[in-house]
Parts: structure tokens; sequence; C-alpha cells
């Protein structure tokens, strides 16, 4: 299962890009809302989730996604629920995605020591241990770092590439018409 976390005040098209993408691929995904099942992000859209973060289990989990957006990263980070399940893949080897401010959760977390990441331009400093990179969406390893809301859908390729093949996500970006 493919758990994305929404908190109040997430960045809309950062979290629910990925899971179109995803669910094109015939992936499974669900969406957690933090704090209840009716979530806010940062520019007033509402959004249902699948489930609140108190259902999610780690016996199924295959990857995490963690949308950024302020105060929505903030929101996130002081879940219990969210930063236990981000230990719990860095520690297992799961796929691990944070995008645009989310990624300073793992350098809080020291989950990036030593690997490459990006996010948003600003919180470089948050992103504790990692070598910073130049490249928009950087996978190190289990660990799937992204810039911000404008590489949302190279992310969800990217996310889509490591769980369905890279010709699934090949099939999905030409179905889509990117530009790149």
């Amino acid at each position: 299962m493919i758990y994305v976390f929404l908190a109040n005040g997430f960045e809309e098209i950062e979290a629910l890009t990925p899971v179109d993408i995803l669910r094109r691929a015939e992936l499974e995904v669900k969406t957690v809302g933090v704090g209840g099942k009716t979530v806010t992000g940062s520019h007033g859209i509402t959004v249902t989730a699948d489930i609140e973060e108190k259902d999610v289990t780690t016996d199924d989990m295959e990857m995490m996604i963690l949308p950024g957006g302020m105060p929505g990263t903030l929101n996130l980070e002081k879940s219990p629920i969210v930063t236990a399940c981000a230990e719990y893949c860095a520690r297992n080897g799961i796929y691990l995605a944070a995008i645009c401010a989310a990624p300073s959760i793992l350098g809080h977390l020291g989950i990036l020591d030593g690997r490459e990441a990006i996010c948003f331009p600003g919180f470089e400093n948050e992103l504790k241990g990692a070598k910073l990179s130049e490249k928009h969406v950087c996978v190190d390893g289990s660990v799937i770092t992204a810039k911000g809301m404008g590489v949302a859908t190279q992310f969800g390729l990217a996310l889509t590439g490591l769980m369905a093949g890279k010709d699934v996500a090949d099939k999905i970006h030409a179905s889509i018409q990117c530009a790149d």
C-alpha cells in the first residue's frame, strides 16, 4: 500500500498529482488524513481522505509520501504517527518520498544523513546531514525528494517508475502530454 499523508495546510498539487499518477498505474494508494478525514489544503481546497492516520498500518506499507505546503509540513511533523511511520520506512528500506518543504521532516529525523536530497529553496538548512542535490527530483536508495509544486508530475512519475516500472511510468508520461 502507498500512503499519502495529508495535514491541514498541505500543498494540493504536490499531494494529489502523485496520487493521480500512481492510481493511473493501477497501484493501491490511500490518502491519510492527519487529524481527521477532512483536510483542507493551503489554497482552501478541502478533500476527504480515504482513512485517518490512526488507521495506517505498517504491515502493508510499500511507500509513504509527504507533500509540502505550509503549514501542512509543520502539521505533518507534529504527528507522532507520521514521524513513527517515516522512521519505520527508513529502518526497513521502504520507499519514503517527500516534496517541497516536507523533506525537512526527514532531515529533522536524521533520515537524510549522507543521502542526496533536494527541497524547496530556503529549507536547505533543515536537511540535516544531506548532500544537497541540483536535481528537481532526487532518488537516493529508498528516499525520494523533490523541489516543489512545479515538479509534482515528475515526482509522481518517478514514484510510479519505482513502484510499477519504467515502462509503466513512460506510458503514463506519454499519455498525459508532459513537456519533458
